[in-house]
């Protein structure tokens, strides 16, 4: 009897447990959604339905694969917007600019009024914070800077940013013209004998950009950083389909092979990274070792010494402090994120340059004024360089490296007329704002550099319309490498060649992770 009872008790407490369970689903999965989406409407906000589980997930997937492709011609207009962010157009022509949209459970409010991206990133930047990236890409960038939150973040920011001062960087000018000196050399000698060569720029710049990356962050310890680096590499190429289908439930930890081959390049990554760490730490505290001269401050040892001097300080918050660790984790976000954007800067700036020889011809007669026709430009030089400087901060708004960026409202904030429960997320279509004609007149689509001949702040109807690399406190903090490095290179390739699109490319956007060519990029150089 009493063990009938037991088992009894048993049933009952596992179906209270399982009634429970389902009453949490059902108020997390649909309860939830319906009472927000009400809310929104009740202000004027609508989108497109939400469906229990997925919301709008499997629609934004089809959109995807239904997007218009690209002729393979020239094109003399760049209005990427429907093929690069293809549910953004679809769903605005349907319901304004401020429209919500399920990613699974939850809600994500589209905003690209200029007024509210001010009080995101700026009047009320406190009420919001950077969402969680996906499991499989965080791994690839690193739990660094560009995920940290709060007073982690904030500390971890104050330490890093004096590397990238532009007087700290300007140090390294030399550096970066030799290796990019080293590059131009290697493709005038694979030029044949009319000086023509053909050159998939996109493989090269992303190797220049490691390079320089490389350099800043590990000085001294240059070799066995570009072998880990080269690892890091290796596994961004199986982190980019993993990225693909970030949708698919639980795809992260499935033992597919290539998710095997990227769990192991990770585990390589880490343990290379603190090895090195270790070695370097033993090193400076003993030896108070000398730094490269190329590299007066690397970054490495800047954020060794950060971790060896908070045990001095009493008055260091022990919950900010850096460690080992996430000068593991720094070192991945800077090289991803390091890399890939001053790569993707360069190649969209020299496709451009490609496809309109009219301000080809400008930046050359510029470049050539300003800096003989071989000297490598000096920091001076670089300062003069205003025509290309136009032209880089245009190929950026074009063709920004982030097409979107995500908040999550930490709070019950009211945004404009609009009021947000805690939880809610923003999505700022940064490409939208960009190709916006309202702000940027009719010639929107179009390349023009002359736009920025005034500056930044007077290129657009508002001066919140232009945001490459982020707004406010969590501005990139490698802008300032990102352009140094293009202005440099790109006067140095307009020294030596003039270029136009190879026969074989393709203009077709796309993303995979950052926005980059599909089919690469051949551009044909003309030695001059």
């Amino acid at each position: 009897m009493e063990a009938f009872c037991f088992h009894w008790l048993c049933v009952v407490a596992f179906s209270y447990v399982l009634l429970l369970f389902a009453q949490k689903a059902f108020v997390h999965l649909w309860w939830t959604p319906k009472r927000i989406q009400k809310h929104f409407k009740n202000q004027g906000i609508t989108g497109p339905k939400y469906h229990f589980l997925f919301g709008n997930l499997k629609e934004i997937a089809s959109f995807t694969s239904a997007a218009p492709s690209w002729p393979s011609s020239f094109i003399s207009h760049h209005d990427i917007l429907p093929t690069v962010l293809p549910f953004y157009h679809h769903w605005k022509k349907i319901y304004g600019s401020i429209f919500v949209i399920w990613f699974g459970p939850t809600a994500r409010v589209t905003i690209s009024d200029p007024a509210l991206i001010r009080d995101i990133f700026v009047r009320k930047s406190d009420n919001f914070e950077k969402n969680e990236s996906p499991a499989l890409v965080k791994k690839l960038e690193g739990d660094g800077l560009l995920s940290l939150k709060g007073e982690k973040w904030a500390h971890h920011r104050k330490i890093i940013t004096p590397t990238f001062y532009i007087e700290n960087l300007r140090l390294m000018i030399p550096m970066m013209g030799k290796s990019m000196r080293e590059m131009l050399e290697k493709w005038s000698k694979m030029s044949n004998a009319s000086g023509k060569v053909e050159i998939e720029v996109s493989e090269m710049f992303s190797t220049l950009s490691e390079d320089v990356i490389t350099r800043i962050v590990f000085g001294s310890s240059y070799e066995d950083g570009r072998a880990i680096f080269e690892l890091q590499a290796q596994q961004m190429v199986y982190a980019t389909e993993a990225y693909q289908k970030v949708f698919i439930p639980g795809y992260r930890f499935l033992p597919t092979k290539k998710n095997r081959i990227s769990w192991r390049l990770d585990k390589e990554v880490r343990k290379s990274l603190m090895k090195l760490i270790e070695e370097r730490r033993k090193i400076s505290s003993k030896h108070h070792q000398v730094l490269s001269e190329e590299c007066p401050n690397d970054l490495l040892e800047v954020m060794i010494k950060a971790t060896q001097q908070h045990h001095d300080d009493e008055y260091t918050n022990s919950s900010s402090n850096m460690t080992v660790n996430d000068i593991v984790e720094e070192c991945k976000t800077i090289f991803f994120a390091g890399k890939h954007t001053t790569s993707n800067l360069l190649t969209w700036t020299t496709i451009l340059l490609a496809m309109h020889p009219q301000w080809q011809e400008l930046a050359r007669e510029e470049v050539l004024r300003v800096c003989g026709a071989r000297d490598p430009p000096s920091k001076d030089d670089l300062s003069k360089l205003k025509t290309l400087g136009m032209i880089l901060n245009e190929s950026v708004r074009l063709y920004p490296p982030a097409v979107a960026a995500i908040r999550r409202a930490k709070t019950d904030t009211q945004l404009g007329d609009f009021s947000l429960p805690r939880g809610t997320e923003l999505l700022i279509p940064i490409i939208a704002i960009h190709h916006d004609q309202t702000l940027w007149g009719e010639d929107a689509n179009e390349f023009n550099p002359a736009r920025f001949g005034r500056g930044v702040a007077q290129a657009a109807k508002h001066p919140m319309a232009f945001m490459p690399f982020g707004l406010g406190a969590r501005r990139c903090v490698g802008q300032n490498l990102a352009v140094l490095q293009a202005k440099l290179a790109i006067a140095m390739i307009l020294q030596r060649f003039s270029f136009d699109l190879s026969p074989s490319y393709k203009h077709a956007p796309t993303i995979l992770m950052l926005l980059c060519p599909q089919y690469g990029a051949p551009i044909t150089f003309q030695k001059l």
